[in-house]
């Protein structure tokens, strides 16, 4: 909700503190979408975590004030994806937005054929970066190589497929679900995948479904996001999140009442909670005060404080 509010020129800005769960449409980039929102809450600071490719739809979290804080969090965490492929043909980009660079028959597979080729890349692979990437070489991103005709060579990364599910096979079109890493290029998967299967493919679409804790049913898109910005009786602010639902999954400690300004000034205080490590602190009354680190023995270490009123 609004804190506070300050004039830049004839805009006024307010103190907005949430996270909001926007599905992106195809055709805005993630920055644009970013900017449109902020715009609509008048918001005086903003991040989004986890970037769409702009033809990709679905889940982009967007963060403001406070919530900027955990963007960093957010962006290792899990995602969940629909992916729609087209088989037979390959495209230089891995999207449907490249052009055709080659074609191949497809292979009449059954469907426990697909189960089997699919289950094949649960778990822990390794991936070639694709060209159309925003990876650097020598300082200069692999897509601005790309589209002068370079290739150069990639190193192998490691990333892991916890679920991939077959949705539908027709023809020449797959549809799968699949919750991956950090890291994971779905058109190189894709692009795996139609190998494995004895052709060629790429992405035609991405829908992002979930990024870590979040998922899909708490998304607004774009058009209600507007709408909710011109309604007194339901603001767009009442669709924020506070900072720490990003947190949901991580332990939690509670600290003193007279420990929370010691907390918040930076200093390291005695708290209820045995577990080691990262962790959401809150105050005697329940009120977020930030992420700390404890080391079991009942004392909790400030490494990001947030600034929230209750």
């Amino acid at each position: 909700m609004p804190q506070g509010s300050e004039k830049r020129g004839r805009q006024q800005r307010l103190s907005v503190n949430g996270v909001l769960l926007l599905d992106k449409p195809a055709g805005m980039t993630s920055n644009q979408a970013l900017q449109k929102v902020k715009r609509l809450l008048r918001a005086r600071k903003a991040g989004h975590t986890g970037s769409l490719d702009p033809a990709a739809t679905g889940m982009l979290p967007l963060c403001f004030g406070e919530a900027t804080k955990v963007c960093a969090y957010l962006l290792d965490a899990d995602k969940t994806y629909r992916v729609t492929a087209r088989l037979g043909e390959t495209t230089d980009t891995g999207d449907g937005d490249g052009k055709v660079t080659g074609t191949a028959e497809v292979p009449s597979l059954s469907e426990a054929q697909w189960v089997s080729i699919l289950g094949s890349f649960l778990g822990d692979i390794e991936q070639v970066p694709p060209m159309y990437s925003a990876l650097k070489k020598d300082g200069k991103r692999l897509y601005e190589l790309a589209r002068k005709g370079e290739t150069v060579e990639r190193a192998a990364r490691p990333v892991r497929i916890h679920e991939i599910e077959l949705l539908e096979m027709a023809g020449k079109r797959l549809v799968f679900r699949v919750r991956c890493s950090k890291g994971t290029y779905v058109r190189t998967l894709v692009e795996d995948i139609a190998r494995a299967a004895g052709t060629v493919g790429y992405t035609a679409r991405l829908h992002r479904e979930a990024v870590g804790v979040f998922q899909s049913e708490d998304m607004l898109d774009m058009a209600g996001a507007e709408a909710a910005a011109e309604d007194a009786g339901a603001p767009l602010t009442e669709r924020l999140l506070p900072a720490d639902a990003a947190l949901a999954g991580w332990p939690s400690v509670q600290v003193a009442e007279s420990d929370e300004p010691r907390f918040s000034g930076g200093q390291v205080v005695a708290c209820e909670g045995e577990e080691g490590g990262l962790t959401r602190v809150y105050g005697a009354t329940g009120r977020f005060l930030g992420i700390g680190e404890t080391d079991g023995t009942g004392s909790v270490a400030p490494r990001r404080i947030f600034l929230l009123e209750e």
